[in-house]
């Protein structure tokens, strides 16, 4: 047997000792591994009239180039965003251009399920989020035997109680708040932390919940910019050491409005400055002054912590069984804090979203956790 695999969207700790599981848990079954580099991109810039150009898209991995990449972070094949579905005309190879109408996106499927079957894959393992595994699934619907690794530090793929990355990027963000407090206790001061996220507030829920801040704003839960500056007087009022921390999800927003962002030219919005946003607004109704930070991409650096490497080894070593048995159009999933696979067409069943009901206090914008007794180990 013969697998491509490819790692696709933002990177996250945990990544790189994943491949190196599945490449080792691969060769003990006598299954070659093939790595596909840049994610998607790297099947959309593989030409089969021309394999030879393209063979920088291309890493054959086995024992010995994988050893050593557990060490670091990040992921040894690269990544992209490119999405073959729907690929911007400035993003198509050479060969491809005269697919472009005028700045339309460029379905390129057909393609990549030609580059599959030039390169005689058996099969094709995709670790990412809900943007990457999407695609994935419409290759298995296609006809590609296909298997998904969830991983993403927003953890908001549905059909998963936990991705890749999610721990690492949680623990992070309490050690950043905790941190801050130094400074903005010693100058007093309203100080608020930006968390990545997306538009699935339980990054910025459970770190608020874990750090004990005063203030948690959730990307589920539009915000009175008047109701947040009256509670944050009074959070600093009864502080001893005169001052507030407030969490934010950089897909919060403000009542009335949207989230805050930059368009690119395509429309995208890029998520990233409602912390900004708000910080001049509680300093203008306030009159206190304050720190904003935004944490981002230090989320998502460097080494996972023992939670993400434990999952991403154990995912890698699901995929495999299920590669085995050939049980094609699964995605890996930890359910009810158990090692399981789902079928990939969940994706389409929709997002994950924070349990407001359950556990955000949404007058007092804070997390309201009661009942744990029998919650799953992330709450819901």
């Amino acid at each position: 047997m013969r697998l491509g695999l490819l790692t696709g969207g933002g990177d996250v700790p945990g990544l790189n000792p994943c491949i190196k599981t599945l490449v080792r848990a691969a060769a003990e079954e006598g299954i070659q591994v093939l790595g596909l580099r840049r994610g998607w991109a790297g099947l959309l810039h593989f030409n089969p009239e021309d394999p030879e150009s393209s063979a920088g898209n291309l890493q054959p991995l086995d024992t010995r180039n994988t050893r050593t990449i557990d060490r670091t972070g990040g992921t040894f094949l690269h990544t992209s965003r490119v999405d073959p579905a729907a690929v911007r005309p400035r993003d198509l190879p050479s060969f491809l251009a005269h697919r472009a109408l005028a700045d339309d996106p460029v379905d390129c499927t057909d393609h990549i399920l030609r580059v599959v079957e030039h390169l005689k894959l058996d099969g094709l393992v995709a670790l990412g989020g809900d943007g990457t595994l999407s695609f994935a699934e419409r290759l298995f619907r296609e006809g590609v035997p296909v298997l998904a690794i969830p991983k993403t530090m927003d953890n908001d793929v549905h059909g998963t109680d936990y991705c890749i990355g999610f721990s690492t990027a949680v623990t992070r963000s309490v050690e950043f708040i905790h941190q801050l407090r130094t400074t903005a206790g010693s100058h007093e001061r309203i100080a608020i932390v930006e968390l990545y996220g997306r538009y699935c507030g339980e990054t910025s829920l459970l770190a608020s919940y874990l750090a004990g801040v005063d203030r948690a704003i959730i990307s589920e839960v539009p915000f009175d910019p008047e109701r947040l500056a009256e509670l944050a007087l009074r959070d600093k009022r009864d502080n001893p050491s005169n001052y507030v921390m407030i969490t934010m999800s950089e897909g919060a927003s403000m009542q009335g409005g949207g989230p805050v962002g930059l368009r690119n030219a395509e429309g995208f919005l890029k998520l990233g400055g409602i912390g900004a946003v708000t910080g001049e607004t509680l300093r203008r109704l306030t009159g206190e002054n304050v720190i904003c930070q935004q944490v981002s991409y230090l989320m998502r650096s460097g080494a996972p912590d023992s939670l993400d490497l434990m999952v991403a080894v154990n995912f890698a070593e699901t995929a495999i069984g299920l590669a085995v048995r050939r049980a094609w159009g699964r995605m890996i999933a930890l359910k009810e804090g158990r090692y399981t696979s789902v079928p990939l067409d969940v994706l389409r069943e929709g997002r994950k979203r924070v349990d407001v009901d359950e556990l955000y206090d949404a007058s007092e914008y804070r997390p309201k956790v009661r009942h744990v007794e029998g919650k799953p180990m992330f709450l819901y």
